[in-house]
């Protein structure tokens, strides 16, 4: 080594990826492409091999592993800020690879005292965090799929919808099943309905001849020649839906198993209505690198929990956190919104909350500040919540009653 320090810049890309290597003064030594293959991710880890950091836009993939398996110091700069940096070095904003690979080994090289190294996950929490996002993305598949095929039943067969509540139970697709059209369904009388049910096994609290008369009541919907047709798109869209959700139900139960070996595990499966799902995600996106959050403000801003205060001259205004990991903030929120159904504590401080004139959001961001706190130091102390060690709990159900 020559003693002066050098600093690398990757762009990542799904083909190749764009490498900028410079000094200390920020001259540019090496630019170069690497192809996305196991030969070229091994001739980028011998260029960048004496490098003092690597900068790159996202914190996993191939190209981070073997870097990070390589002992460099890797840093994640995200891109929205590769974006704002452009401007800087005279780009009007245009995107171009080569380019970004020498921004971000520049920012690296002139911020890098600001930024932290990747600390990556331990393989069991990548592992359940893939799985969550899975799982959640499977949802939202389902979810579209059953407002696709609510718009697609209003046209050719509205009788069958709210007939037994949501689309995607094992009842109303049983039923659509059998009969996907208004023509098939006119088969149907209420004794029939009765035989039906009770092959299907239905517990619900309507008799056939109630479902009979609503499916009466109701518009016709299609008949005729493209009633055939119409059945067939909504036999398919009931298919995906129970396949969809089939799958749903299987990343579940490997949630579970993954939670329960996991050494975080038994922290977030102890929150107050956490569940396992809840809980999964919570652990999947908080992590277990315990040096990325050194402090409950730092988990709270990235969450999206704390306000956003913007100051200029005598203009001074506190907003709603636009920029943060909308993933780790849809996490918590979905958690904190059902603690106040089970923590008395929760339930005060959402309470005074819209006392005080808040939104219902707003009230639950002031929720989950609070909560952070307390994820934060059971996740650093690695001890489950304790109700009983909770003072601010106790402390409430300890005061006289007003």
């Amino acid at each position: 080594m020559d003693g002066i320090r050098r600093y690398a810049g990757i762009d990542w890309a799904k083909a190749s990826h764009a490498v900028c290597i410079i000094d200390e003064r920020g001259s540019a030594v090496a630019r170069f492409e690497v192809a996305h293959s196991d030969a070229g991710l091994g001739e980028l880890v011998r260029r960048v091999r004496d490098v003092d950091g690597v900068a790159i836009e996202r914190p996993d993939g191939p190209v981070v592993e073997v870097l990070l398996e390589a002992g460099l110091p890797v840093v994640v700069i995200a891109s929205r800020q590769v974006k704002a940096l452009r401007a800087r070095h005279g780009l009007a904003g245009n995107k171009d690879d080569r380019a970004d690979a020498y921004i971000l080994a520049d920012a690296l090289r002139t911020d890098g005292h600001r930024l932290r190294p990747l600390r990556p996950d331990a393989p069991e929490t990548v592992a359940l965090r893939a799985t969550v996002r899975a799982r959640k993305d499977l949802v939202r598949h389902r979810v579209a799929l059953v407002q696709q095929l609510e718009a697609h039943l209003a046209l050719v067969f509205p009788g069958a919808i709210g007939l037994f509540g949501d689309l995607s139970s094992d009842i109303a697709r049983a039923f659509l099943l059998r009969f996907p059209s208004a023509e098939r369904a006119a088969w149907l009388s209420p004794r029939r309905f009765d035989h039906w049910l009770a092959a299907q096994g239905y517990s619900g609290r309507r008799t056939g001849a109630q479902l009979h008369a609503r499916l009466a009541a109701a518009p016709r919907g299609t008949t005729g020649g493209s009633a055939e047709a119409m059945a067939a798109v909504t036999l398919a869209l009931v298919r995906a839906i129970g396949a969809i959700r089939e799958q749903v139900e299987g990343l579940e139960q490997r949630i579970a198993e993954l939670l329960q070996v996991h050494p975080d595990g038994h922290i977030f499966t102890s929150l107050p209505r956490a569940g396992r799902v809840r809980a999964a995600a919570l652990l999947a996106e908080i992590g277990d690198c315990r040096e990325r959050f050194p402090t409950p403000e730092s988990l709270a801003c990235l969450a999206g929990a704390t306000p956003s205060t913007r100051q200029s001259g005598q203009h001074r205004a506190v907003t709603f956190r636009f920029s943060c990991d909308k993933k780790l903030r849809d996490a918590l929120v979905d958690f904190v919104d059902d603690s106040r159904q089970s923590s008395p504590w929760a339930a005060d401080l959402y309470r005074r909350a819209r006392a005080r004139g808040t939104t219902h959001p707003h009230a639950v961001r002031i929720l989950a500040r609070a909560w952070v706190h307390v994820i934060w130091r059971c996740w650093q102390d690695r001890v489950p919540y304790d109700p009983a060690r909770h003072h601010a709990l106790q402390r409430l159900l300890l005061a006289p009653a007003a």
